[in-house]
């Protein structure tokens, strides 16, 4: 990764001064102390992926969110939904935090209602993995999942949640889709922490967006530092309306088939992602077949066991990189691990019941460990 600390790496060329420092530590460089679960939040590496890196000539950095405590990207947004609570008196001691959420937002939660001694509530889709739904009742929370409808369906599990947190004394619904303490952590965070980290020389954002906190507040942070030279692509899954609504200039919203991502893609325009949709100046559309290949990929080339939706980042940023030429610095994020999902992304069984096995090429079968 860039550091300041290294400056006497010698730079004589992008990519080599890219590379040369991609994995140096300071000498005598030891970890911070930080106070409680919440101090550990944020402050991620960013990864230098040296396989797409080499093959497109340009440099593609991941920010590490899955190193966050609770192993994932939304650590960051339960952190601030819950101090903006705070600060505006809505959440006293001992009170009950309630949130619709497809997982990785729950989780983050979790763990900050446990270490703030808070009550946690989850309404959930029942689409979601098992395995998320474990760890969310390990970690103390009450969790509800629901069936699956559209947002404007009053039985949504973002309408239950709310109802839930208005029926408690001291309560909050954090409604991540559209409070916008969401998008200001990564305004606050992620932004500051990739400039500092590539010394203000990235040169393309990419990411995709479920609440759309991430990607938003990310590129508000870059486009204003940068004045407005940093590009930023909007990745979106089959089934979102997304790229079609970019692409169009606002006038579409059409969406076709499904993903075998989770926490990412949408319906609509969330009041996070309308704050900033008007700085984007490009839309992607990433298959499942893209991503269920660069998942398997980033294992075998780089030693990363990711999920699926940090592997359609990943595509992404290859793409955005081709796009943008050699040379270019493109930074996207490593939103969790394959930990809560690897039940189905290992399973042979699954990935034919997806069509997905054919998309494995042969020398990378032999991750497929399950049956």
């Amino acid at each position: 990764m860039f550091g300041s600390a290294l400056k006497q790496t010698v730079r004589a060329s992008r990519l080599l001064f890219s590379r040369s420092i991609s994995t140096g530590v300071p000498e005598g460089w030891v970890p911070l102390t930080v106070n409680g679960f919440d101090g550990a939040v944020g402050n991620t590496p960013l990864i230098y992926l040296k396989g797409i890196s080499k093959e497109t000539g340009a440099n593609i950095y991941a920010k590490a969110e899955f190193m966050n405590p609770g192993g994932s990207v939304k650590d960051r947004a339960a952190l601030f939904l819950i101090k903006n609570a705070e600060a505006k008196g809505q959440l006293r001691p001992g009170g009950t935090v309630v949130e619709g959420t497809a997982g990785n937002t729950g989780i983050g939660l979790a763990h900050i209602c446990r270490a703030r001694g808070y009550k946690c509530v989850i309404y959930m889709p029942n689409t979601q993995s098992q395995g998320k739904i474990d760890l969310l009742r390990l970690l103390g929370a009450e969790v509800y999942p629901v069936p699956a409808v559209a947002f404007d369906n009053p039985m949504n599990y973002n309408h239950q949640a709310k109802r839930h947190a208005e029926s408690l004394d001291n309560s909050i619904w954090t409604d991540q889709f559209d409070n916008i303490a969401n998008r200001q952590a990564h305004i606050e965070t992620t932004g500051p922490e990739i400039w500092q980290q590539t010394e203000g020389k990235v040169d393309g954002f990419t990411c995709s967006t479920g609440t759309g906190g991430s990607f938003a507040g990310v590129t508000r942070y870059l486009k204003d530092v940068s004045g407005g030279r940093v590009k930023c692509f909007l990745a979106d899954p089959p089934g979102s309306v997304l790229y079609s609504y970019i692409k169009s200039g606002g006038t579409l919203t059409e969406r076709s088939g499904s993903s075998i991502t989770e926490g990412i893609g949408q319906g609509r325009v969330t009041n996070n992602l309308a704050q900033d949709i008007s700085l984007v100046d490009d839309a992607l559309t990433i298959s499942d077949e893209k991503s269920i290949k660069m998942l398997y990929r980033l294992l075998d080339e780089e030693g990363l066991y990711l999920g699926a939706s940090t592997a359609l980042n990943v595509v992404a940023a290859f793409e955005m990189a081709q796009a943008l030429g050699p040379g270019s610095n493109i930074v996207t994020l490593l939103c969790d691990g394959a930990y809560r999902y690897a039940d189905r992304l290992f399973s042979k069984k699954w990935l034919e019941s997806k069509n997905l096995l054919s998309s494995i090429p042969q020398h990378l079968e032999k991750y497929i460990v399950l049956p």
